[in-house]
């Protein structure tokens, strides 16, 4: 026990680590994310070790409600249905529309983009929404001599919150829920409220914030609006449409919801293939499939410390916590989500929940979804998206440090935090 939860805590450190001083390093003039890489040694030494074995990783995987592989196929199949529309300019499109429309007002602007952002996040995935946005603020600021960040903040605010909404806008939210058996349109049901009270307070906040930088005026905007391919486009909104009916029915038509954003992002590709072959190829590179080892390692992780009662004792730690009252356990497991997020990233977290969650206790699992989503607007820790858009940023040379990240973060997760959490209590 003793040396499992060595490796796991020196695995974690070093994830840690490499996240801020390290996130990336090149080997022949090729670009790899350490976090993967960092987490597979930690997942190969416990094997080595013979903490766990191989044998035992299949037997205890096939205890799972849901295979970790067929939610690496949900979301990433999705992934590659957003990829390809922003590959054949629907999303810059957009942005571009939305900076003409505002004119001279930094207002109009901020608050256009904070809509945009919100409403593809839902549809779509925070992730994408964040790596495609960024860019495009950050040439657009440059352009017209505005300030980034007041834009940059909301777009990752409004993407980390508004992710909560449905179940494929975070990965963490697709693990969570598919593994308490909790269908589509029960998640959109119980979160719909959450997350309106959630955006809402953290867009008064954000204007809060930047309300003098908003009251500058700006030259009038003169943006490119980018080639696309219509055709290709409607096809591409189709199938997530499509996408998003079928899963929405998939307890009804008793279809997996794998099953079916695997198939739609097939053949999609096979479309793109045939009408555009660089957007094909662009959207399988584009895909996040360094996730694959990320996650099956944390998964290794996560099954040797509960082999050993680790995840027993934290959870009997947290339902003591919060056995007072339902808005006690909400609240527990909602910061604990927050906090953890930001000491081992919300993937990895979510991962750690799924062993510690009492599976009757659907007020709970829902409070750890909306932590996982929050929790990433806290600092750059919290999320895969923070750690890519930091790196945006320095290539796009914006300044923003860990510490700047981080004193925005406390000025606005503690407070749409409790607001969420307590509507959370109030709905289910």
């Amino acid at each position: 026990m003793i040396l499992t939860i060595i490796i796991s805590v020196l695995t974690i450190v070093a994830l840690i680590t490499c996240i801020i001083k390290f996130p990336s390093f090149k080997i022949r003039k090729r670009s790899f994310a350490s976090f993967w890489i960092v987490a597979l040694v930690g997942a190969i030494l416990l094997i080595l070790t013979l903490r766990i074995g191989i044998n035992e990783i299949f037997e205890l995987s096939k205890k799972e409600t849901v295979n970790p592989v067929e939610i690496l196929i949900l979301f990433i199949s999705v992934t590659i249905i957003s990829i390809i529309l922003d590959e054949v300019g629907f999303f810059s499109y957009l942005a571009a529309k939305t900076a003409k429309y505002c004119k001279n007002s930094q207002l109009k602007l901020f608050i256009a983009l904070y809509l945009l952002v919100s409403v593809l996040t839902i549809f779509t995935s925070n992730d994408i929404i964040i790596l495609t946005f960024s860019p495009f603020i950050c040439m657009l600021a440059k352009r017209t001599k505005i300030n980034p960040i007041p834009y940059l903040i909301a777009e990752f605010v409004a993407a980390n919150t508004w992710s909560m909404m449905l179940m494929i806008g975070n990965p963490t939210n697709i693990f969570l829920s598919l593994t308490f058996d909790i269908s589509f349109f029960e998640y959109f049901k119980v979160m719909l409220l959450p997350t309106l009270v959630g955006g809402t307070i953290s867009f008064g906040i954000l204007l809060f914030l930047f309300s003098r930088d908003l009251k500058k005026p700006i030259e009038l905007i003169e943006v490119e609006e980018t080639k696309m391919n219509r055709k290709l486009m409607f096809i591409g909104l189709g199938h997530l449409v499509l996408c998003l009916i079928l899963f929405a029915i998939s307890n009804f038509i008793n279809i997996d919801m794998w099953k079916i954003s695997l198939l739609l992002s097939i053949t999609l590709l096979i479309i793109a293939f045939i009408m555009e072959k660089k957007a094909a190829l662009k959207a399988i590179k584009r895909a996040p499939w360094n996730l694959v080892p990320f996650i099956l390692s944390m998964f290794i992780i996560v099954l040797s410390l509960d082999k050993y009662g680790v995840m027993e004792r934290i959870g009997d730690l947290l339902n003591t916590l919060g056995e007072s009252s339902k808005l006690a356990n909400i609240f527990v497991y909602g910061f604990f989500s927050i906090f953890a997020d930001n000491l081992i990233n919300n993937i990895p977290m979510s991962l750690a929940a799924i062993k510690i969650l009492p599976a009757s206790s659907l007020h709970s699992i829902y409070a750890v979804i909306i932590g996982s989503n929050l929790g990433a607007c806290l600092t750059p820790i919290g999320a895969l998206a923070g750690i890519m858009w930091m790196n945006i940023l320095k290539k796009e040379d914006v300044k923003l440090s860990f510490k700047d990240f981080a004193l925005y973060g406390l000025a606005i997760v503690p407070i749409t935090g409790i607001a969420t959490l307590l509507m959370l209590a109030i709905v289910i």
